[in-house]
């Protein structure tokens, strides 16, 4: 089950990318026009050469209230495919409801599902007292534990959807090669201070089409799953206004993996960074 959980690990990848400077304001105000609801990606996720699974990401087309506030609900849906399915099913989902000022979660929640595996969990922010509070579900009385509380080291705390939504709001023109980007965030029970170096701009292949890209490389703590330092994973988002994650590659202690964008639609902006196959 590690292993699958390391697809999790690809996508919490995706929040390494801001930088922690913000002004006084509990809900600083980040001008994205990246994305809008009603947006749907879909991906293959690859184990070397197989492919062991399909995921989505979905931002649900209504707005909804949280904490007097509005707030994108996002979803983001895996499950293992082919012969992998015959070994072990997995059906994950993992959600947020994401501040649409300043993309800070309010209320995440995990429901996991991996061979006999299980683990429902929910998370509420409290950004104000700089609270956090971990509701987990007993798996044999089915019933919500105590709740495990924790204090924010930082002012503002991202978790994964949101750090997702996050890195597309950056204007990658003000970016200079080489630099380190950076993200307060928090996952399970622990608290990261994610870096990651912008490599440049690159053209990529994928399965959804050929696209100008931005490469990112997260700077990788010594671990049991993937090779310490900064070129154990890449990835790539387009480079134009909606900054969609289109692949991730890994290169980790017991082999490669993948995320690969498959399809899109319900994108905000036009895909000005499609290269037509011609252009080759």
């Amino acid at each position: 089950m590690k292993k699958w959980l390391l697809y999790g690990v690809l996508f919490a990848g995706l929040t390494s990318f801001v930088t922690s400077d913000r002004d006084n304001d509990v809900y600083p105000v980040i001008n994205q026009k990246s994305f809008s609801p009603g947006e749907i990606i879909e991906y293959r996720l690859n184990f070397s050469i197989f492919t062991v699974g399909r995921g989505k990401t979905i931002v649900q087309d209504q707005i909804h209230q949280f904490n007097n506030r509005p707030a994108y609900k996002v979803d983001i849906y895996g499950n293992t495919s082919g012969f992998v399915d015959w070994i072990t099913h997995v059906e994950d989902h993992w959600g947020a409801y994401i501040d649409t000022a300043s993309l800070l979660p309010q209320k995440t929640y995990r429901n996991i599902l991996e061979g006999r595996y299980r683990k429902n969990e929910i998370v509420f922010f409290d950004h104000d007292a700089g609270n956090i509070e971990v509701h987990e579900l007993d798996q044999e009385t089915r019933l919500y534990k105590d709740p495990q509380l924790f204090k924010s080291p930082a002012k503002y705390i991202y978790d994964m959807l949101g750090g997702i939504l996050l890195i597309r709001s950056i204007d990658f023109d003000t970016v200079q090669v080489g630099d380190t980007l950076k993200v307060n965030a928090f996952f399970q029970d622990t608290f990261y201070n994610f870096k990651t170096v912008f490599k440049g701009r690159e053209v990529i292949k994928t399965r959804a089409g050929q696209f100008r890209a931005l490469k990112l490389v997260p700077l990788m703590p010594e671990n049991s799953i993937f090779e310490e330092g900064e070129s154990s994973i890449s990835f790539w988002i387009s480079d134009d206004e909606n900054k969609i994650p289109l692949l991730v590659r890994a290169e980790m202690l017991i082999g490669s993996a993948g995320v690969e964008i498959t399809s899109f639609r319900g994108i905000r902006n036009p895909i000005s960074s499609y290269v037509h196959s011609s252009w080759w």
